[in-house]
Protein backbone atom coordinates (compact mmCIF):
# COMPACT_ATOMS: atom_id res chain seq x y z
CA UNK A 1 0.00 0.00 0.00
CA UNK A 2 3.32 2.27 0.59
CA UNK A 3 4.50 1.88 -2.72
CA UNK A 4 0.84 2.32 -4.24
CA UNK A 5 0.78 5.99 -2.38
CA UNK A 6 4.25 6.59 -3.35
CA UNK A 7 3.03 5.56 -7.21
CA UNK A 8 0.07 7.90 -7.12
CA UNK A 9 1.54 11.10 -5.65
CA UNK A 10 4.19 11.02 -7.80
CA UNK A 11 2.25 10.69 -10.78
CA UNK A 12 -0.14 13.49 -9.56
CA UNK A 13 3.52 15.68 -9.51
CA UNK A 14 4.56 14.41 -12.87
CA UNK A 15 1.26 15.25 -14.00
CA UNK A 16 0.92 18.73 -12.33
CA UNK A 17 4.49 19.73 -14.61
CA UNK A 18 2.73 19.16 -17.69
CA UNK A 19 1.00 22.03 -19.06
CA UNK A 20 -1.67 20.26 -21.21
CA UNK A 21 -3.52 22.17 -23.66
CA UNK A 22 -6.60 23.77 -22.26
CA UNK A 23 -9.86 24.80 -24.58
CA UNK A 24 -11.97 27.67 -23.00
CA UNK A 25 -14.72 26.96 -20.78
CA UNK A 26 -17.16 27.68 -23.28
CA UNK A 27 -15.82 25.46 -26.40
CA UNK A 28 -15.82 22.53 -24.02
CA UNK A 29 -19.45 23.28 -22.96
CA UNK A 30 -20.46 23.17 -27.18
CA UNK A 31 -18.65 20.03 -27.52
CA UNK A 32 -19.99 18.19 -24.65
CA UNK A 33 -23.57 19.46 -25.84
CA UNK A 34 -23.51 18.44 -29.47
CA UNK A 35 -21.80 14.88 -28.08
CA UNK A 36 -25.17 15.14 -26.10
CA UNK A 37 -27.20 15.74 -28.96
CA UNK A 38 -25.78 13.32 -31.38
CA UNK A 39 -26.35 10.66 -29.27
CA UNK A 40 -29.76 11.72 -28.18
CA UNK A 41 -30.78 12.18 -31.48
CA UNK A 42 -32.26 8.49 -31.85
CA UNK A 43 -33.97 8.82 -29.04
CA UNK A 44 -37.49 8.83 -28.42
CA UNK A 45 -36.88 12.34 -26.72
CA UNK A 46 -34.77 13.15 -29.51
CA UNK A 47 -36.99 12.56 -32.47
CA UNK A 48 -39.11 14.58 -30.70
CA UNK A 49 -37.97 17.68 -30.33
CA UNK A 50 -35.50 17.60 -34.45
CA UNK A 51 -31.99 17.08 -32.01
CA UNK A 52 -31.21 15.98 -35.76
CA UNK A 53 -32.09 19.52 -37.43
CA UNK A 54 -30.53 20.96 -33.74
CA UNK A 55 -27.10 19.72 -35.26
CA UNK A 56 -27.70 21.15 -38.96
CA UNK A 57 -24.69 23.30 -39.47
CA UNK A 58 -26.78 26.43 -40.88
CA UNK A 59 -27.78 26.98 -37.47
CA UNK A 60 -26.75 27.66 -34.33
CA UNK A 61 -26.70 24.60 -32.10
CA UNK A 62 -26.96 26.02 -28.72
CA UNK A 63 -29.09 28.42 -29.42
CA UNK A 64 -31.31 25.68 -31.38
CA UNK A 65 -31.29 23.53 -28.43
CA UNK A 66 -32.05 26.16 -26.30
CA UNK A 67 -34.92 28.03 -28.16
CA UNK A 68 -36.77 24.07 -29.12
CA UNK A 69 -36.33 22.26 -25.99
CA UNK A 70 -38.45 23.69 -22.53
CA UNK A 71 -37.36 23.77 -19.46
CA UNK A 72 -38.36 20.27 -17.53
CA UNK A 73 -39.02 20.00 -13.56
CA UNK A 74 -38.24 16.02 -12.21
CA UNK A 75 -42.50 15.54 -12.29
CA UNK A 76 -42.96 16.64 -16.06
CA UNK A 77 -39.13 15.02 -16.79
CA UNK A 78 -40.59 11.57 -15.17
CA UNK A 79 -44.49 11.64 -15.88
CA UNK A 80 -43.58 12.27 -19.89
CA UNK A 81 -40.30 10.25 -20.87
CA UNK A 82 -38.76 8.58 -17.65
CA UNK A 83 -41.13 6.49 -16.58
CA UNK A 84 -41.33 4.60 -19.73
CA UNK A 85 -37.76 3.30 -18.71
CA UNK A 86 -39.04 1.81 -16.09
CA UNK A 87 -41.70 -0.18 -18.37
CA UNK A 88 -38.93 -1.71 -19.99
CA UNK A 89 -38.83 0.80 -23.04
CA UNK A 90 -35.41 1.08 -24.97
CA UNK A 91 -33.97 4.59 -26.69
CA UNK A 92 -36.58 6.93 -24.36
CA UNK A 93 -33.57 10.32 -23.56
CA UNK A 94 -30.87 8.04 -24.01
CA UNK A 95 -30.06 5.29 -26.37
CA UNK A 96 -30.22 2.32 -24.85
CA UNK A 97 -32.16 0.17 -21.84
CA UNK A 98 -31.65 1.68 -18.24
CA UNK A 99 -30.28 -0.81 -15.68
CA UNK A 100 -30.17 1.32 -12.57
CA UNK A 101 -32.33 4.41 -11.18
CA UNK A 102 -31.15 6.52 -8.33
CA UNK A 103 -33.63 7.07 -5.24
CA UNK A 104 -32.68 10.94 -4.38
CA UNK A 105 -32.25 10.97 -0.64
CA UNK A 106 -31.86 14.66 -0.37
CA UNK A 107 -34.18 16.54 2.63
CA UNK A 108 -36.77 14.63 4.44
CA UNK A 109 -39.30 14.24 2.02
CA UNK A 110 -41.07 10.87 1.95
CA UNK A 111 -41.58 10.30 -1.53
CA UNK A 112 -38.39 8.99 -3.41
CA UNK A 113 -37.13 10.45 -7.16
CA UNK A 114 -35.76 8.18 -9.61
CA UNK A 115 -33.48 9.22 -11.34
CA UNK A 116 -32.30 6.96 -14.51
CA UNK A 117 -28.12 5.99 -14.38
CA UNK A 118 -26.72 5.02 -17.18
CA UNK A 119 -23.27 3.73 -18.42
CA UNK A 120 -22.18 7.23 -19.74
CA UNK A 121 -23.55 8.22 -16.33
CA UNK A 122 -21.28 5.82 -14.34
CA UNK A 123 -18.16 6.64 -16.39
CA UNK A 124 -18.86 10.59 -16.20
CA UNK A 125 -18.44 9.93 -12.44
CA UNK A 126 -15.69 8.10 -12.91
CA UNK A 127 -13.88 10.72 -14.98
CA UNK A 128 -14.72 14.12 -12.36
CA UNK A 129 -13.39 11.37 -9.35
CA UNK A 130 -10.00 11.11 -11.48
CA UNK A 131 -9.97 14.75 -12.30
CA UNK A 132 -10.23 15.28 -8.67
CA UNK A 133 -7.80 12.94 -7.66
CA UNK A 134 -5.29 14.72 -10.21
CA UNK A 135 -6.13 17.87 -8.50
CA UNK A 136 -5.02 16.48 -4.77
CA UNK A 137 -1.57 17.73 -6.02
CA UNK A 138 -2.38 21.27 -5.32
CA UNK A 139 -3.56 20.34 -1.86
CA UNK A 140 -0.01 18.75 -0.57
CA UNK A 141 -1.73 15.41 0.41
CA UNK A 142 1.34 13.42 2.11
CA UNK A 143 1.91 10.53 -0.53
CA UNK A 144 0.96 7.73 2.72
CA UNK A 145 -2.40 9.15 2.10
CA UNK A 146 -2.85 7.72 -1.15
CA UNK A 147 -2.09 4.27 -0.19
CA UNK A 148 -4.57 4.13 2.73
CA UNK A 149 -7.90 3.40 3.06
CA UNK A 150 -11.31 5.16 1.87
CA UNK A 151 -13.79 5.32 3.31
CA UNK A 152 -17.04 5.87 2.33
CA UNK A 153 -20.31 6.43 4.17
CA UNK A 154 -23.14 6.14 1.71
CA UNK A 155 -26.11 4.82 0.94
CA UNK A 156 -26.24 0.70 0.89
CA UNK A 157 -25.01 -1.01 -2.21
CA UNK A 158 -27.56 -3.99 -1.91
CA UNK A 159 -30.05 -2.50 -5.02
CA UNK A 160 -33.85 -3.41 -4.96
CA UNK A 161 -34.66 -5.64 -8.02
CA UNK A 162 -37.89 -3.94 -10.14
CA UNK A 163 -38.32 -6.50 -13.41
CA UNK A 164 -35.89 -5.06 -15.74
CA UNK A 165 -34.14 -2.37 -13.73
CA UNK A 166 -32.64 -1.96 -9.83
CA UNK A 167 -33.23 1.38 -8.03
CA UNK A 168 -31.16 2.39 -4.96
CA UNK A 169 -28.92 5.43 -3.59
CA UNK A 170 -26.73 6.91 -5.84
CA UNK A 171 -23.63 6.39 -3.61
CA UNK A 172 -24.68 2.66 -3.74
CA UNK A 173 -24.71 2.28 -7.50
CA UNK A 174 -21.31 4.39 -7.63
CA UNK A 175 -19.67 2.39 -5.22
CA UNK A 176 -20.61 -1.12 -6.63
CA UNK A 177 -19.95 0.18 -10.44
CA UNK A 178 -16.15 1.90 -8.92
CA UNK A 179 -13.10 1.05 -10.79
CA UNK A 180 -12.17 -3.08 -9.66
CA UNK A 181 -8.88 -2.06 -8.31
CA UNK A 182 -10.00 0.58 -6.07
CA UNK A 183 -12.80 -1.60 -4.55
CA UNK A 184 -10.69 -4.13 -3.80
CA UNK A 185 -7.42 -2.10 -2.38
CA UNK A 186 -8.64 0.91 -0.74
CA UNK A 187 -12.65 1.01 -0.55
CA UNK A 188 -13.95 1.04 3.09
CA UNK A 189 -15.64 -0.21 4.83
CA UNK A 190 -15.76 -3.28 2.18
CA UNK A 191 -18.99 -4.91 -0.51
CA UNK A 192 -19.50 -7.14 2.75
CA UNK A 193 -20.72 -4.57 5.28
CA UNK A 194 -21.64 -1.93 2.66
CA UNK A 195 -24.76 -4.37 1.30
CA UNK A 196 -26.45 -4.34 4.57
CA UNK A 197 -29.78 -2.31 3.70
CA UNK A 198 -29.53 -0.52 7.42
CA UNK A 199 -27.86 2.78 8.12
CA UNK A 200 -27.58 1.27 11.86
CA UNK A 201 -26.09 -1.89 10.69
CA UNK A 202 -23.28 -0.61 8.80
CA UNK A 203 -22.75 1.69 11.50
CA UNK A 204 -22.23 -0.84 14.10
CA UNK A 205 -19.92 -2.97 11.91
CA UNK A 206 -17.91 0.19 11.08
CA UNK A 207 -17.56 1.05 14.95
CA UNK A 208 -16.62 -1.94 16.09
CA UNK A 209 -14.20 -2.77 12.65
CA UNK A 210 -12.79 0.38 12.92
CA UNK A 211 -9.29 -0.52 14.48
CA UNK A 212 -8.79 -2.99 11.64
CA UNK A 213 -8.44 -0.39 9.08
CA UNK A 214 -5.93 1.92 8.16
CA UNK A 215 -8.16 4.75 6.64
CA UNK A 216 -6.66 8.08 5.25
CA UNK A 217 -10.14 9.96 3.36
CA UNK A 218 -13.61 9.93 4.66
CA UNK A 219 -16.43 10.87 2.18
CA UNK A 220 -19.99 11.63 3.40
CA UNK A 221 -22.29 14.18 4.32
CA UNK A 222 -21.15 16.11 7.65
CA UNK A 223 -24.05 15.48 9.61
CA UNK A 224 -23.88 11.32 9.63
CA UNK A 225 -19.94 11.27 8.95
CA UNK A 226 -19.54 13.49 12.79
CA UNK A 227 -21.86 10.87 14.27
CA UNK A 228 -20.00 8.07 13.19
CA UNK A 229 -16.51 9.72 14.18
CA UNK A 230 -17.59 10.36 17.91
CA UNK A 231 -19.34 6.57 17.88
CA UNK A 232 -15.96 5.49 17.35
CA UNK A 233 -14.41 7.62 20.08
CA UNK A 234 -16.70 6.48 22.23
CA UNK A 235 -16.69 2.34 21.79
CA UNK A 236 -13.14 2.14 22.12
CA UNK A 237 -12.42 4.66 24.59
CA UNK A 238 -9.58 7.07 22.90
CA UNK A 239 -9.60 10.49 22.64
CA UNK A 240 -9.85 11.38 19.25
CA UNK A 241 -9.92 9.83 15.41
CA UNK A 242 -6.64 10.14 15.06
CA UNK A 243 -5.60 7.32 17.98
CA UNK A 244 -7.78 4.88 15.47
CA UNK A 245 -6.87 5.84 12.20
CA UNK A 246 -3.45 8.25 12.21
CA UNK A 247 -3.08 8.65 8.61
CA UNK A 248 -6.48 9.88 8.56
CA UNK A 249 -5.64 13.22 6.12
CA UNK A 250 -8.34 13.96 4.01
CA UNK A 251 -12.17 14.66 4.25
CA UNK A 252 -14.32 14.88 0.78
CA UNK A 253 -18.20 16.61 2.21
CA UNK A 254 -20.57 18.33 -0.20
CA UNK A 255 -24.62 17.92 -0.02
CA UNK A 256 -24.97 21.02 2.57
CA UNK A 257 -22.89 23.76 4.09
CA UNK A 258 -19.92 22.11 6.36
CA UNK A 259 -19.44 25.71 8.45
CA UNK A 260 -22.35 24.56 11.19
CA UNK A 261 -20.32 21.36 11.69
CA UNK A 262 -16.70 22.64 11.15
CA UNK A 263 -15.62 23.46 14.91
CA UNK A 264 -17.14 20.24 16.26
CA UNK A 265 -15.53 18.25 13.58
CA UNK A 266 -12.16 19.47 14.46
CA UNK A 267 -13.00 18.55 17.77
CA UNK A 268 -13.02 15.14 17.01
CA UNK A 269 -9.32 14.55 15.41
CA UNK A 270 -6.00 14.78 16.90
CA UNK A 271 -3.96 16.58 13.93
CA UNK A 272 -5.24 18.84 10.93
CA UNK A 273 -6.57 17.37 8.00
CA UNK A 274 -7.63 18.82 4.66
CA UNK A 275 -11.38 19.74 4.49
CA UNK A 276 -12.16 19.04 0.52
CA UNK A 277 -15.55 20.18 -0.64
CA UNK A 278 -17.34 18.32 -3.90
CA UNK A 279 -20.71 18.94 -5.29
CA UNK A 280 -22.27 15.29 -6.44
CA UNK A 281 -26.00 14.62 -6.49
CA UNK A 282 -28.21 12.34 -7.61
CA UNK A 283 -28.35 13.09 -11.14
CA UNK A 284 -24.45 13.10 -11.39
CA UNK A 285 -20.85 14.45 -10.33
CA UNK A 286 -20.37 17.88 -10.98
CA UNK A 287 -17.34 19.12 -9.72
CA UNK A 288 -15.41 19.66 -6.93
CA UNK A 289 -13.14 22.22 -4.88
CA UNK A 290 -9.81 21.92 -6.84
CA UNK A 291 -7.41 24.18 -5.11
CA UNK A 292 -7.40 25.06 -1.27
CA UNK A 293 -9.25 28.37 -0.26
CA UNK A 294 -11.94 28.39 -3.21
CA UNK A 295 -14.84 27.50 -4.93
CA UNK A 296 -16.17 23.88 -6.16
CA UNK A 297 -14.50 24.15 -9.96
CA UNK A 298 -17.32 22.98 -12.21
CA UNK A 299 -16.39 20.34 -14.88
CA UNK A 300 -16.98 20.93 -18.13
CA UNK A 301 -16.16 18.23 -20.18
CA UNK A 302 -17.47 14.92 -18.86
CA UNK A 303 -20.82 14.99 -19.79
CA UNK A 304 -23.07 17.46 -18.51
CA UNK A 305 -23.87 21.03 -20.07
CA UNK A 306 -24.91 23.42 -18.26
CA UNK A 307 -27.30 26.24 -18.27
CA UNK A 308 -27.46 28.85 -15.41
CA UNK A 309 -31.21 30.49 -14.55
CA UNK A 310 -30.99 33.73 -12.27
CA UNK A 311 -32.43 33.17 -9.36
CA UNK A 312 -35.30 35.84 -9.52
CA UNK A 313 -39.18 36.20 -9.34
CA UNK A 314 -39.07 37.05 -13.32
CA UNK A 315 -38.15 33.30 -13.90
CA UNK A 316 -39.47 31.42 -10.03
CA UNK A 317 -42.95 31.51 -8.39
CA UNK A 318 -43.12 32.09 -4.95
CA UNK A 319 -42.76 28.18 -3.82
CA UNK A 320 -39.66 27.48 -5.57
CA UNK A 321 -41.15 26.46 -9.24
CA UNK A 322 -39.96 27.54 -12.68
CA UNK A 323 -42.02 30.00 -14.81
CA UNK A 324 -42.24 28.50 -18.46
CA UNK A 325 -39.14 29.86 -20.74
CA UNK A 326 -37.11 31.77 -18.43
CA UNK A 327 -33.98 33.59 -19.49
CA UNK A 328 -30.58 31.05 -19.23
CA UNK A 329 -26.97 31.84 -19.71
CA UNK A 330 -24.40 29.33 -20.27
CA UNK A 331 -21.00 29.43 -18.79
CA UNK A 332 -19.11 32.23 -20.94
CA UNK A 333 -22.03 34.40 -19.93
CA UNK A 334 -22.65 34.16 -15.89
CA UNK A 335 -21.48 36.91 -14.02
CA UNK A 336 -20.06 36.52 -10.25
CA UNK A 337 -22.20 36.67 -6.83
CA UNK A 338 -25.11 36.54 -8.79
CA UNK A 339 -27.94 33.67 -7.58
CA UNK A 340 -28.41 31.26 -10.73
CA UNK A 341 -30.40 28.11 -10.58
CA UNK A 342 -28.64 25.00 -12.21
CA UNK A 343 -30.23 23.51 -15.73
CA UNK A 344 -28.58 20.61 -16.77
CA UNK A 345 -28.61 18.27 -19.90
CA UNK A 346 -26.50 14.70 -19.10
CA UNK A 347 -25.80 11.40 -20.40
CA UNK A 348 -28.50 10.11 -18.45
CA UNK A 349 -30.83 11.40 -20.72
CA UNK A 350 -31.71 14.16 -18.48
CA UNK A 351 -32.76 17.60 -20.88
CA UNK A 352 -33.07 21.30 -19.96
CA UNK A 353 -33.86 19.86 -16.12
CA UNK A 354 -34.03 21.79 -13.44
CA UNK A 355 -31.78 19.97 -10.65
CA UNK A 356 -33.18 22.48 -7.59
CA UNK A 357 -29.75 24.02 -6.36
CA UNK A 358 -29.02 27.43 -6.10
CA UNK A 359 -25.28 28.80 -6.51
CA UNK A 360 -23.04 31.78 -7.07
CA UNK A 361 -20.02 32.17 -9.44
CA UNK A 362 -17.32 32.71 -6.58
CA UNK A 363 -14.49 32.89 -9.74
CA UNK A 364 -16.25 33.06 -12.96
CA UNK A 365 -12.97 32.70 -14.86
CA UNK A 366 -12.25 29.10 -13.17
CA UNK A 367 -15.98 28.47 -13.19
CA UNK A 368 -15.86 27.55 -9.30
CA UNK A 369 -18.92 28.43 -7.35
CA UNK A 370 -20.55 28.10 -4.49
CA UNK A 371 -23.54 26.26 -3.13
CA UNK A 372 -26.42 28.84 -1.62
CA UNK A 373 -29.58 27.00 -1.62
CA UNK A 374 -31.79 25.13 -3.22
CA UNK A 375 -34.69 26.74 -5.09
CA UNK A 376 -37.26 25.73 -2.86
CA UNK A 377 -35.76 26.09 -0.05
CA UNK A 378 -35.73 29.69 0.58
CA UNK A 379 -37.95 31.89 3.30
CA UNK A 380 -39.87 34.99 1.32
CA UNK A 381 -43.46 35.54 3.13
CA UNK A 382 -43.33 39.15 2.91
CA UNK A 383 -40.34 40.30 0.84
CA UNK A 384 -37.68 38.97 2.93
CA UNK A 385 -35.77 37.12 0.35
CA UNK A 386 -33.98 34.94 2.88
CA UNK A 387 -31.35 32.08 1.47
CA UNK A 388 -29.51 29.62 2.60
CA UNK A 389 -26.63 31.31 2.42
CA UNK A 390 -28.39 34.07 4.43
CA UNK A 391 -28.73 31.52 7.23
CA UNK A 392 -26.06 29.67 7.75
CA UNK A 393 -24.14 32.94 7.73
CA UNK A 394 -25.71 33.91 10.44
CA UNK A 395 -25.90 30.94 12.32
CA UNK A 396 -22.06 30.41 12.10
CA UNK A 397 -22.19 34.28 13.69
CA UNK A 398 -24.19 33.13 16.64
CA UNK A 399 -22.12 29.90 17.27
CA UNK A 400 -19.20 32.42 17.08
CA UNK A 401 -20.22 35.07 19.12
CA UNK A 402 -22.28 32.81 21.80
CA UNK A 403 -19.27 30.28 22.01
CA UNK A 404 -21.83 27.57 21.21
CA UNK A 405 -22.19 24.78 18.98
CA UNK A 406 -24.64 24.57 16.58
CA UNK A 407 -25.10 21.51 14.41
CA UNK A 408 -28.58 21.56 12.53
CA UNK A 409 -31.33 24.10 12.38
CA UNK A 410 -34.08 24.83 10.19
CA UNK A 411 -36.78 27.59 10.21
CA UNK A 412 -40.32 28.20 9.25
CA UNK A 413 -42.50 31.40 8.45
CA UNK A 414 -46.23 31.49 9.04
CA UNK A 415 -48.94 34.61 9.83
CA UNK A 416 -48.78 35.94 12.78
CA UNK A 417 -51.09 39.00 13.74
CA UNK A 418 -52.36 39.69 10.53
CA UNK A 419 -48.42 39.90 10.15
CA UNK A 420 -45.61 37.51 9.56
CA UNK A 421 -43.63 35.64 11.79
CA UNK A 422 -40.17 33.08 11.58
CA UNK A 423 -39.43 30.45 14.15
CA UNK A 424 -35.82 29.13 14.19
CA UNK A 425 -35.39 25.22 15.42
CA UNK A 426 -31.79 25.83 16.53
CA UNK A 427 -29.78 22.26 17.27
CA UNK A 428 -27.24 22.71 20.85
CA UNK A 429 -26.67 20.69 23.15
CA UNK A 430 -24.67 23.26 25.20
CA UNK A 431 -26.13 23.09 28.69
CA UNK A 432 -25.55 26.86 29.37
CA UNK A 433 -27.37 28.51 26.02
CA UNK A 434 -29.72 31.36 26.27
CA UNK A 435 -32.35 31.15 23.69
CA UNK A 436 -32.86 35.00 23.88
CA UNK A 437 -29.23 35.46 22.65
CA UNK A 438 -29.65 33.29 20.45
CA UNK A 439 -32.78 35.14 19.13
CA UNK A 440 -30.89 38.80 19.51
CA UNK A 441 -27.76 37.58 17.38
CA UNK A 442 -29.81 35.73 14.69
CA UNK A 443 -32.03 38.94 14.16
CA UNK A 444 -29.45 41.24 14.33
CA UNK A 445 -26.73 40.18 12.16
CA UNK A 446 -29.64 38.77 9.78
CA UNK A 447 -30.50 42.47 9.36
CA UNK A 448 -26.95 43.30 8.53
CA UNK A 449 -26.37 40.92 5.60
CA UNK A 450 -29.92 41.01 3.71
CA UNK A 451 -31.21 44.38 3.15
CA UNK A 452 -34.78 43.15 2.65
CA UNK A 453 -35.06 41.71 5.40
CA UNK A 454 -34.05 44.00 7.50
CA UNK A 455 -36.68 46.45 5.78
CA UNK A 456 -39.34 43.51 6.74
CA UNK A 457 -38.57 43.48 10.19
CA UNK A 458 -39.55 47.05 10.43
CA UNK A 459 -42.71 46.35 8.43
CA UNK A 460 -44.71 42.98 7.40
CA UNK A 461 -41.68 40.52 9.42
CA UNK A 462 -43.58 41.21 13.11
CA UNK A 463 -41.49 38.61 15.15
CA UNK A 464 -38.76 36.34 15.21
CA UNK A 465 -38.68 33.15 17.62
CA UNK A 466 -36.10 30.72 18.88
CA UNK A 467 -36.75 27.41 19.97
CA UNK A 468 -33.10 25.21 20.96
CA UNK A 469 -33.89 21.87 21.17
CA UNK A 470 -31.52 18.70 21.33
CA UNK A 471 -29.23 17.92 18.25
CA UNK A 472 -30.90 14.38 18.51
CA UNK A 473 -34.16 15.44 17.80
CA UNK A 474 -32.96 16.18 13.97
CA UNK A 475 -31.97 13.13 13.56
CA UNK A 476 -34.69 10.75 15.25
CA UNK A 477 -37.27 12.79 13.17
CA UNK A 478 -34.87 11.62 10.01
CA UNK A 479 -35.38 8.07 11.30
CA UNK A 480 -38.96 8.17 11.46
CA UNK A 481 -38.87 9.72 8.59
CA UNK A 482 -36.65 6.45 7.03
CA UNK A 483 -33.73 8.89 6.05
CA UNK A 484 -31.52 7.77 8.11
CA UNK A 485 -27.76 8.37 7.46
CA UNK A 486 -26.39 8.20 4.20
CA UNK A 487 -26.66 11.31 1.98
CA UNK A 488 -30.15 12.38 3.61
CA UNK A 489 -29.95 15.79 4.75
CA UNK A 490 -32.42 17.67 7.09
CA UNK A 491 -34.37 20.60 5.32
CA UNK A 492 -33.33 23.86 6.33
CA UNK A 493 -36.81 25.61 5.25
CA UNK A 494 -39.91 23.81 5.94
CA UNK A 495 -43.11 24.42 4.76
CA UNK A 496 -46.71 23.19 4.23
CA UNK A 497 -47.12 19.61 5.22
CA UNK A 498 -43.57 19.00 6.20
CA UNK A 499 -43.92 21.85 8.26
CA UNK A 500 -46.84 20.37 10.42
CA UNK A 501 -45.78 16.49 10.54
CA UNK A 502 -42.28 18.43 12.37
CA UNK A 503 -44.02 20.41 14.72
CA UNK A 504 -46.41 16.84 15.84
CA UNK A 505 -43.22 15.08 16.17
CA UNK A 506 -41.74 17.59 17.67
CA UNK A 507 -44.77 18.33 20.35
CA UNK A 508 -44.72 14.12 21.17
CA UNK A 509 -41.25 14.05 22.25
CA UNK A 510 -40.13 13.77 25.62
CA UNK A 511 -37.07 16.72 25.74
CA UNK A 512 -35.91 20.14 26.89
CA UNK A 513 -36.74 22.76 24.95
CA UNK A 514 -36.28 26.15 25.23
CA UNK A 515 -37.69 28.85 23.80
CA UNK A 516 -36.80 32.77 23.34
CA UNK A 517 -39.29 35.01 25.13
CA UNK A 518 -40.60 38.47 24.18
Amino acid sequence: MALLGNLIARSLEVRKKFHLPVATPIAYQRHTLRQLLDKGQYTAFGKHYGFNNILSREIDFVKAFRERVPLYTYDEMDKQWWYRNRMGEENVSWPGKVKYFALSSGTSESASKHIPVTQDTIKSINKVGFKQLCSMANFKVPAVAFGKGILMLGGTTSLFEQGDYYEGDMSGISAINMPRWLSSLLYKPGQKISKRPKWEDRIRLIVRNAPKWDVGTICGVPAWVQIVLEEVIKYHKVKNIHEIWPNLTIYIHGGVSFEPYRDSFKKLLGKPIKFIETYMASEGSFGFQARPNAGIKLVLNAGVFFEFVPFTADNFDEDGEPKPNPVTYTIDEVQENVEYAVMISTCSGAWRYIIGDVLKFTNAKEHEIMIVGRTKQFLSLCGEHMSIDNMNKAIDTVAKKLKITIREFTVAGFKYDNLFAHRWYIGCDDPAIDANEVRRVLDETLCIINDDYAVERTSALKEVFVEVIPNALFYDYMRHKGKEGAMNKFPRVLKGTKLQDWEAFVSKQQVPVLSSTH
